[in-house]
């Protein structure tokens, strides 16, 4: 008999290594917190240096904006002999420069700053340039006094307020820096006292919780193997009472669909005969007739999907020996069945538990694997029955086996069944899914 799924040990042992490892850890931590304190001193200068580079960027922003006050000084000077557009190129180096420096300093900002703020200066910087772009417009279409106004009315304000905005940032960028050093010097004091009381309250909680874990396991393992009893009963209750209400869907299609299918098949075929020959009724009673037949035909089908009658009344064997090319011709699929051993009658909750593992596996090689052929192989060993379902396909990992719903019930028919079930991957690749279920377990079952 295969060997079932060993419990799993108590994890004390686990947890003692695991606390003795914690509080050496946490010692260490004490002597890394102490070394980080330097650190912070290190942080302190790098603000300061970031802090410089932001406020170097500022004021090459703020410089940018004065070259621009200037050039539309000079723009609305009437002495100038030159149009207003000889200033373009002047505004597009000046606009690549202070986009450069927006970018920049963006980068290397220490300052808090609310998204407002920063949007308000994207937008003031957006609607600058295009006010530019709208004056130069009007400049190339000889609207010079028009381009004027709009300096005058529009540029010169919009400069004045990205000027006032960048003056606000250089200020607060001083306040942050002074703040900062303020906030760092607070630290060090503070770092020492909090990093002490923090190790020893630390301490006290992991000693703490590791003796309630290790008081606590042996009564949670208690529960989870109830609980794990309890689950194989309502694993097998549930799939009792799916095999029954299939079983009983199975019957009602047969016996009731199927008897007045026919009959309404029998009482058409007489209305046909009794239709003059040629007539148009006759030939619509004769279509009706396939129709009638093509349903009974697939109500059969279905019931027979659904619970093979045969199960129950010739058992697994007999069954494979029907379903296999069934499958094998509605899915295009290539089934080659090996059977082996001195065949033994397999019948009730056994062939039943034992059919349902077979047909998943095949219904996973239809829709998952992409292949075009499978291997079913049906063993009949002195102790135990043994059923193979491979292919070549794509296959799957491992350990995403326990994921799908359908090989989730593949286990628990297999655990239902005391047996051993196994997926693992083929030389060639694929999927290979054994189910070997001991003798003893299919008298068990039999009835």
């Amino acid at each position: 008999m295969p060997a079932l799924p060993r419990q799993r040990k108590s994890p004390t042992v686990a947890l003692f290594v695991g606390l003795i490892v914690t509080l050496a850890a946490v010692v260490a931590y004490s002597g890394y917190i102490t070394r980080q304190i330097s650190g912070l001193r290190a942080l302190q200068n790098n603000l300061v240096d970031r802090n410089r580079k932001d406020s170097l960027q500022l004021l090459r922003i703020q410089n940018d904006l004065n070259s621009l006050a200037l050039a539309m000084r000079d723009m609305l000077d009437n002495t100038e002999p030159y149009p207003l557009t000889a200033w373009s190129a002047q505004f597009q180096r000046v606009r690549a420069d202070l986009d450069d420096a927006l970018r920049r300093e963006e980068q290397v900002a220490v300052a808090d700053r609310t998204p407002e703020q920063r949007q308000y200066l994207a937008n003031s910087v957006a609607q600058f340039w295009d006010a530019v772009d709208r004056t130069f417009a009007l400049a190339r279409d000889g609207k010079q006094d028009e381009a004027r106004t709009q300096i005058q009315l529009s540029l010169q304000a919009r400069q004045a307020v990205l000027s006032t905005a960048v003056a606000r940032l250089l200020v607060q960028n001083n306040e942050s820096e002074e703040q900062a050093a303020q906030k760092i010097a607070g630290i060090y004091g503070r770092v020492q006292r909090q990093v002490y009381l923090f190790l020893t309250a630390t301490l006290l909680a992991i000693l703490l919780t590791s003796l309630y874990l290790i008081r606590s396991n042996r009564q949670l393992f208690a529960q989870l193997a109830m609980l794990s009893e309890q689950r194989s009963e309502l694993a097998q209750k549930l799939i009792s009472t799916q095999e029954s209400t299939l079983r009983h869907i199975s019957r009602e299609l047969h016996d009731e669909f199927g008897q007045i299918l026919t009959a309404v098949g029998s009482m058409l075929t007489r209305a046909r005969n009794h239709a003059p020959q040629g007539s148009p009724l006759r030939t619509e009673l004769r279509e009706v007739c396939e129709i009638a037949q093509g349903t009974l035909d697939r109500v059969r089908s279905l019931s027979q999907a659904l619970h093979p009658v045969m199960l129950d009344e010739s058992g697994l064997e007999a069954t494979l020996d029907w379903y296999l090319p069934v499958v094998e011709r509605q899915s295009g699929i290539h089934i080659s069945y090996e059977k082996s051993g001195e065949p033994f009658r397999v019948d009730g909750n056994a062939a039943i538990h034992v059919y349902r593992v077979l047909q998943e596996a095949l219904n996973n090689v239809t829709r998952h694997s992409g292949a075009n052929e499978a291997w079913v192989r049906l063993r009949f060993l002195a102790e135990a029955l043994e059923v193979e379902v491979e292919d070549h396909g794509a296959g799957f990992k491992v350990q995403k086996a326990t994921q799908g719903i359908g090989l989730v019930a593949m286990r628990e028919r297999a655990e239902l069944l005391a047996s051993r079930i196994e997926f693992t991957s083929p030389s060639q690749g694929g999927v290979l899914v054994r189910l070997r279920v001991p003798r003893e377990e299919l008298i068990a079952h039999a009835g």
